[in-house]
């Protein structure tokens, strides 16, 4: 059984050990779990991952439950099959399914997870992201995965429903070392029902589209939403297209925050990553990490970042080699030859 020390990583950390145990056939025991937090051990949404993939793996599991900060998981046969799942909070419901994402390189029949909980909170990725962003890249090396959305879910209730389909994939190599001409810009804009008279969706976008006007070359579509909620709450995703790669950026919002300071934080954030010439956007930079061990090829991020580094030590623990190359410019280069598929449960 592996060892994992769960101190310098999150919630992240936790998820890809669950999710690379599964892939890999390889007990762990997680300690210190998330030790160098104000919070450490588990909290509900870090459960429900691990449950998730724990599922689908047919795993034993100990100690998986709210602030516990050690537990071990040991996968059996990834059948696929079912699973329904819940965070009683606002807890991510995109994060959970982002642990399970890997598993499809493995699985021997098809897959689904329903999940309740916040499609559209802080430190995850807005659901419109995972469907618009994260999945469409990930097909582009023939992983095959599907999601929908049931309703929407803010903070602090949560009470949001997606759902995620999983299909056996042979994963080709990630060839992501140069994005090309940027094609095309999507605008995702979505608020709570309650806000409508406030016009907020409406006016996230068209703050959006104003920039967007003055600084691309590219068509730009938009999508404007409101949707039943149990709270108040909005957040406005922007899907760059580019002739070789994807990248997206966000922004939510918050009490006090005009709708248009909303936009301006997402375009801002797109302007910082058009201004380097990576191929995906920082969140995808250490998210990708566990399928270049899978699967191999090179992907061009922006900066290395504490969750970059977690993730390499990570893959490499179970045997997989991931090498970190600094570029002059304060951007960086992750290469893989990836893991002999074959020779993998």
């Amino acid at each position: 059984m592996r060892t994992v020390d769960g101190t310098a990583g999150g919630g992240q950390l936790v998820r890809t050990a669950a999710a690379m145990s599964g892939v890999t056939g390889d007990a762990i025991r997680m300690e210190n779990v998330r030790g160098a937090r104000d919070q450490p051990g588990l909290r509900a949404q870090h459960v429900a991952a691990i449950e998730t993939v724990a599922a689908l793996a047919d795993a034993t599991t100990e100690g998986v439950a709210l602030g516990s900060e050690a537990f071990t998981f040991e996968p059996g046969t990834l059948s696929g099959g079912a699973h329904e799942g819940a965070i009683e909070t606002a807890g991510s419901v995109t994060l959970a399914f982002d642990a399970a994402l890997p598993l499809a390189a493995r699985l021997n029949a098809p897959a689904t997870v329903t999940m309740s909980g916040g499609t559209d909170v802080t430190w995850s990725p807005p659901f419109d992201y995972f469907r618009s962003v994260k999945l469409p890249l990930l097909r582009t090396i023939e992983l095959r995965a599907e999601t929908v959305l049931g309703r929407r879910g803010f903070y602090p209730s949560g009470g949001g429903l997606a759902g995620l389909s999983l299909a056996p994939s042979t994963l080709a190599p990630l060839e992501l070392s140069d994005r090309g001409a940027l094609e095309s810009v999507e605008v995702h804009s979505v608020a709570a029902t309650s806000l409508e008279s406030a016009s907020v969706a409406d006016r996230q976008a068209v703050a959006a589209i104003e920039t967007l006007e003055a600084s691309v070359d590219a068509p730009i579509d938009v999508d404007i939403s409101y949707a039943d909620a149990a709270d108040k709450g909005s957040a406005i995703v922007i899907v760059a297209s580019f002739e070789s790669s994807v990248a997206g950026v966000s922004a939510l919002g918050e009490p006090g925050k005009p709708s248009e300071a909303v936009a301006q934080t997402a375009t801002d954030r797109l302007d910082a990553f058009r201004g380097t010439d990576a191929a995906v956007d920082v969140h995808l930079g250490d998210q990708l990490v566990p399928f270049l061990a899978l699967a191999g090829g090179k992907v061009r991020i922006p900066r290395v970042t504490d969750h970059v580094e977690t993730h390499l030590s990570l893959v490499r623990e179970f045997g997989f080699s991931v090498s970190l190359t600094r570029l002059d410019d304060g951007e960086a280069l992750l290469e893989s030859d990836g893991g002999d598929q074959g020779t993998i449960p």
